[in-house]
């Protein structure tokens, strides 16, 4: 008997009322004309996400769906594969299991493909639907900084330093090896990411081989492997960046880098520190364009975006922004200093460390090891006459008294404190020694907030939260 006829992908879309009849048709002449194929027509003219193609596909050859976009893949995974190959039939690993090793393929998926595959990994193979686009990202992520990463180890000539050996590293030599080989490593994974959009870069030293991962919506993902070999070129490349001094490995060390990438200005500051398995180094990227964020567009409700306007108008008080750490309070801070008229109001700010340059600002950096905290740098910048006074977190009593009292005799004082909500804000106060009538006479408004994941354009669906869902949010069911 002959077997079931598959269902076309069209009527699929047509019946799970994606699409119109009248927006295949177009599709399908469009499919006529050039020779694409009718899913990917129908996702670049935005009738349809990527995610709802995959999972179209899905039902149409009856071959689970992956949203490579979702997955966290090991490196050394995607690489079981050359790069020659994961281009040429569109594929790349995903994850192993029980010895199968399941690969992202792009329709169609032929038997010639699959056996190749497990030839060239002596595995068992089972496909997964991924759409071409989606693949071709993963490839082009996981293989540049991979070809990045086997060109220093290559051309760089460790005649001395050999794997599994411990010896000491000659300054001069890694001087000399912080050339090209190392130099391009370092640039392709801080070129990836920013290009993955970043906030973070870890190089964590693990034995026998050290990680790298970027933070990406506040989730850490693998990117590649460094041979422990390679490990003391590459930090000493970034000490060098970073200037900061590569004989130093037993103290923790701070540096900063300014880069330009395609146009745009970016700052990374740069943190070490000695582990059991070595040096330890976290990148955090700045950059500058996240500051030409509107107060309008960081995401306050229309009632909030008022209020907080309101209280910015005020000519005098101080507005604390609360949060944990890394949850968007000097952006929000940022968005606020921009509403101020910079050329006719004097702005200071004191920070630890200034993360980003303000045009037309004065910025200050604390430097504890001379005595400059925040405290002091505050009661000198109240004799410069400003309008306008960020502290960048009021951590002791000293500052807590001093930024109340500017509040109280006529400034506007931003900063912020940290505490999971606004109310523990006046207890923090409280416990710092001011007085309860002092925080009620000079903080004029608390902003909390958390940094949410942004939701992608490509492959958000409806949902309907459940009621459980929504009392947990403190929202009344309808």
């Amino acid at each position: 008997m002959p077997g079931k006829a598959r269902p076309r992908l069209g009527d699929i879309l047509l019946r799970e009322g994606l699409i119109s009849e009248t927006e295949l048709r177009e599709a399908l002449e469009e499919q006529r004309r050039t020779g694409e194929r009718l899913g990917e027509i129908l996702v670049k003219q935005g009738y349809i996400t990527s995610a709802q193609l995959g999972k179209a596909l899905e039902k149409q050859l009856g071959i689970p769906y992956v949203d490579l976009s979702e997955v966290n893949i090991h490196p050394q995974v995607a690489r079981l594969i050359p790069e020659e190959i994961a281009r040429k039939y569109t594929c790349i690993p995903v994850k192993i299991e029980r010895n199968w090793l399941y690969v992202a393929m792009s329709p169609p998926i032929s038997l010639k493909t699959v056996e190749e595959i497990k030839l060239q990994t002596g595995l068992r193979i089972r496909p997964l639907i991924a759409t071409r686009t989606e693949i071709l990202r993963a490839i082009n992520h996981y293989f540049s900084i991979e070809q990045a990463t086997k060109q220093a180890i290559i051309d760089m000539r460790f005649h001395e330093l050999k794997p599994g050996e411990e010896e000491e590293e000659d300054l001069e030599s890694l001087i000399r090896i912080g050339e090209d080989p190392v130099i391009e490593l370092v640039d392709s994974i801080i070129s990836g990411a920013i290009n993955a959009g970043a906030s973070d870069v870890h190089f964590d030293p693990q034995y026998p081989e050290m990680r790298v991962r970027y933070r990406i919506d506040g989730v850490l993902h693998d990117v590649t492997i460094i041979p422990k070999y390679v490990e003391p070129a590459v930090i000493s490349r970034i000490k060098v960046m970073a200037d900061m001094d590569i004989a130093e490995r037993r103290h923790p060390q701070d540096g900063h880098i300014s880069i330009e990438r395609e146009g745009r200005q970016l700052d990374i500051r740069v943190s070490t520190i000695l582990t059991i398995n070595g040096e330890k180094v976290v990148m955090r990227i700045l950059d500058r364009e996240s500051l030409k964020i509107e107060l309008e567009e960081i995401g306050l409700s229309e009632k909030d975006e008022k209020t907080v306007k309101e209280l910015i108008n005020r000519p005098h008080g101080m507005i604390l922004v609360t949060g944990p750490t890394g949850s968007g309070k000097t952006t929000t801070l940022y968005s606020i200093l921009r509403r101020f008229d910079k050329e006719a109001m004097n702005i200071i700010t004191i920070e630890d460390p200034v993360e980003y340059r303000l045009d037309g600002i004065n910025q200050i950096q604390i430097n504890p090891h001379i005595g400059l905290g925040f405290a002091t740098v505050l009661r000198t910048i109240l004799r410069q006459d400003p309008d306008v006074i960020m502290v960048g977190e009021i951590r002791d009593p000293e500052t807590a008294d001093i930024a109340i009292q500017a509040a109280l005799t006529g400034h506007r004082v931003l900063s912020t404190v940290h505490t999971n909500d606004a109310p523990s804000a006046v207890v923090r106060l409280t416990d710092m020694g001011v007085q309860p009538f002092l925080i009620a006479a000079s903080v004029i408004g608390v902003i909390s907030q958390r940094l949410v994941r942004v939701i992608c354009s490509e492959c958000r669906e409806r949902y309907r939260p459940s009621r459980d869902e929504l009392l947990q949010l403190g929202v009344e069911p309808e």
